[in-house]
């Protein structure tokens, strides 16, 4: 099993689960983050921190999509380790159906600073 990161989180991105990752398997892009699925231990931390509760086990119905979505962008997505800003309009953007249709950006997020 692993743990995935789902549609809900576009746009909303509030980072919450980064801070608990003892494996640091986040990777964040330019209004979402994944889960790389190979690099996740499941130990399900993160699932209860994400406020928009976007973060779902594999084992879940329709789940395989969302695994090669995490799998795909964490290949391309830099790492993230520590939490950032959520954008301002985190809220509004909570629950928005179709986000991956209408709000899904597959640009890379920031390159954290060394």
């Amino acid at each position: 099993m692993t743990y995935v990161v789902t549609e809900n989180c576009i746009a909303c991105k509030y980072m919450d689960c980064v801070e608990v990752c003892p494996v640091d398997c986040f990777y964040e892009g330019e209004n979402t983050l994944v889960i790389h699925p190979d690099e996740c231990i499941d130990c399900g931390v993160c699932e209860p921190e994400c406020p928009a509760d976007a973060i779902r086990p594999d084992t879940e119905p329709d789940s395989e999509r969302w695994v090669e979505f995490n799998r795909k962008y964490a290949e391309i997505w830099p790492v993230i380790t520590a939490a950032g800003e959520p954008p301002a309009n985190a809220d509004e953007m909570d629950g928005i159906p179709n986000k991956l249709q209408t709000h899904f950006s597959p640009e890379p997020g920031q390159k954290e600073a060394s």
